[in-house]
């Protein structure tokens, strides 16, 4: 009598006589794991022993600020992490020396006023170049990301020509006016991520009455925070960094609506011998390190939106 041939599940023939095993039956269906090689204890230990030599150079910059703030004058550049004297009241006669709390604010309103009209402006274009289709579309769009091959100093004159025109020189408004036209690096990263939401819900949205503002408002922007974040991050870190603009649009002679890096260049002129100052950069110091402050607790509370917002920017280009 003849026996028939037996199949496992994936197709592969069983011996006769011998029963399907529980690694051919439907567990064996699961999707296969990417097994990665064990790592020998000596590679590890040469990663560690690289990670660390990689971060020691990274922050060595910020230890060496640290050190240096606490300082007196004359050991302010001796290069020793470790102050010989320690000088903790540096941080406290620094409110007297310089208008700190001035340079703070105005370089915080600028920011948060920067970084939120162009995370508004651009994704209002970017979602017009994501939704609507329209002849000429993909051209205009191109013309937009050329004008990030202009450099800065090609639109520098043009653009001091236009604030002065309007009459806003010596106020804050040029530090972030033009950011209501959008950034076209942004503008770029948002329309790539409004690529990727599904269509269909904007046009169930359409069928139920929703404008066009509606649909931006109530369903691209709730499911595109994480990007969001991301601009918002990058621009106030530009913005609170921006040491040109001020140069170019403030009043020298208004110390107290500096912004931040303004200051601080301004305080390197006080203090400079040169200039009939005494050398007391500790104070100079003691401000870097404050204004650093607010970017590193900005990013420790932006950092899960910040790293998802990459990370999905990455997916959709």
């Amino acid at each position: 009598m003849a026996t028939a041939d037996t199949h496992a599940t994936d197709g592969s023939p069983v011996p006769a006589g011998a029963s399907p095993t529980a690694e051919q039956g439907p567990a064996s269906v699961a999707p296969r794991r990417r097994v990665r090689p064990p790592r020998t204890a000596a590679a590890r230990i040469a990663l560690g022993v690289v990670l660390t030599v990689i971060s020691a150079a990274f922050l060595y910059p910020l230890a060496w600020l640290v050190a240096a703030s606490l300082k007196p004058r004359g050991e302010v550049f001796d290069n020793v992490l470790i102050p010989r004297t320690f000088s903790p009241q540096n941080y406290v006669e620094v409110w007297d020396q310089l208008p700190l709390v001035n340079w703070v604010t105005n370089s915080f309103l600028i920011a948060v006023l920067a970084a939120t009209l162009v995370t508004f402006s651009s994704s209002m274009v970017a979602f017009g170049f994501a939704y609507f289709r329209f002849p000429g579309r993909s051209f205009l769009f191109g013309l937009v990301l050329a004008t990030m091959m202009l450099p800065g100093a090609v639109t520098m004159v043009p653009q001091y020509l236009i604030w002065k025109n309007l009459g806003v020189l010596g106020t804050w408004i040029p530090l972030f006016g033009m950011n209501l036209f959008g950034s076209a690096f942004y503008i770029f990263l948002q329309r790539q991520f409004f690529l990727g939401l599904p269509r269909e819900l904007f046009e169930a949205a359409r069928i139920d009455g929703a404008s066009y503002f509606g649909l931006f408002r109530r369903i691209a922007l709730p499911l595109s925070i994480p990007s969001l974040v991301v601009i918002f991050i990058f621009e106030f870190q530009a913005s609170w960094n921006n040491l040109q603009s001020a140069l170019i649009y403030l009043n020298a002679g208004s110390v107290q609506g500096f912004t931040a890096p303004l200051g601080i260049a301004y305080a390197m002129t006080k203090y400079s011998p040169t200039n009939g100052g005494q050398g007391d950069y500790q104070y100079v110091m003691v401000a870097t390190l404050l204004i650093t402050l607010p970017m590193l607790i900005l990013f420790a509370f932006g950092q899960r939106h910040f790293i998802e917002g990459v990370a999905t920017e990455g997916r959709k280009g």
